[in-house]
């Protein structure tokens, strides 16, 4: 599988592939043009409550990763169909957050790369 994770603020390359924006808040003095997106999967984000919780410290990152993959669950036949196009080529996945280790694309990532496709 083919899946790439970027910040949205790093320069475009050709080898990105497909381009998926996977927050559900558009990113801070970007323009659509500048952002260059295939698509916007915002519905696949975390869900605003989840996002709140783990940006004021409620919640650590495991309970983050936990809840969220739990959300996930929800929309598993649109992301099959993203993990079916990583299998066919590149798929980046973009993210604003300055944290690149911990940020909800890394658990897409985890989870999409443990779909079945067929």
């Amino acid at each position: 599988m083919a899946t790439k994770l970027k910040r949205i603020y790093e320069k475009l390359d050709p080898a990105d592939g497909y381009r998926v924006l996977v927050d559900r808040l558009w990113p801070r003095g970007l323009t659509k043009e500048q952002a260059r997106l295939d698509e916007w999967a915002k519905e696949i984000a975390p869900s605003n409550e989840l996002r709140k919780a783990l940006h004021e410290d409620r919640i650590g990152w495991a309970e983050f990763r936990r809840k969220y993959l739990a959300e996930l669950e929800k929309h598993r036949e649109q992301l099959r169909q993203l993990a079916a196009r990583a299998q066919r080529g590149q798929l980046t996945l973009l993210y604003s957050s300055t944290e690149t280790k911990q940020n909800n694309a890394t658990v897409l990532a985890e989870y999409l790369g443990r779909l079945k496709t067929d």
